[in-house]
């Protein structure tokens, strides 16, 4: 049974999806990239873990995209209230899973759990984003008839520093003990595959992987 805290902290949660603080330019950038990766893999079903704000499930319900979401928050209005340690679907059920932001909610020890019960639902497809607080130099140049250089360069340099508990995320990529390597080692050990990580250029804040079983 939630306590006061508890129901303020979960209250609190439900409400920053829908400030104008929360969607930022940037975010919009992550919102191209979270949508086009799952257009591009051309699915029939999608199972969106955590809702958040229904963005992406709305863009994609109005483009006749079967998707069915899920969230541990019966506030956000999800297709069914569930966690993502304990899908209530049978195994491979969805062509794509979506599982943006969520992970990072969860103690770290929960990860490999959490990746093993994302594969089970899905036949062949995972796309993740969490947190990435590596820091990065932005390259950007554009030329009259050169196309467009953007890159992320990691910074030689960069300032590990440990991750306090903030009542939102147990870890992020860059902190101490959770570098990028580590994420992909527990990745590959649950047994999946990566296609491709990347961060989005406008919003670094967010990286992406694409996984398949």
């Amino acid at each position: 049974m939630f306590n006061n805290q508890n129901k303020f902290s979960a209250k609190r949660k439900l409400s920053h999806y829908f400030e104008r603080t929360y969607d930022v330019k940037g975010r919009f950038s992550s919102y191209w990239h979270q949508v086009d990766e799952i257009i591009s893999l051309q699915p029939e079903k999608v199972l969106e873990v955590g809702i958040g704000n229904s963005f992406v499930s709305n863009y994609l319900k109005e483009r006749g995209i079967d998707i069915t979401s899920i969230d541990v928050f019966h506030g956000l209005r999800p297709n069914i209230t569930a966690s993502v340690l304990a899908i209530p679907f049978c195994d491979e059920t969805f062509d794509v899973i979506a599982c943006y932001e969520v992970l990072e909610h969860l103690p770290y020890n929960d990860f490999p759990n959490a990746l093993k019960e994302l594969a089970r639902v899905s036949q062949r497809h995972i796309i993740l984003s969490v947190p990435d607080i590596t820091t990065v130099y932005r390259f950007y140049i554009e030329l009259p008839k050169i196309k467009a250089i953007k890159k992320l360069i990691p910074h030689p340099f960069h300032r590990v520093t440990g991750h306090k508990f903030d009542d939102e995320h147990h870890w992020e990529i860059g902190k101490k003990g959770y570098n990028l390597q580590r994420i992909k080692l527990d990745i590959i050990n649950s047994g999946l595959n990566i296609l491709k990580t990347y961060r989005v250029f406008e919003f670094y804040y967010h990286r992406f992987f694409v996984l398949t079983k």
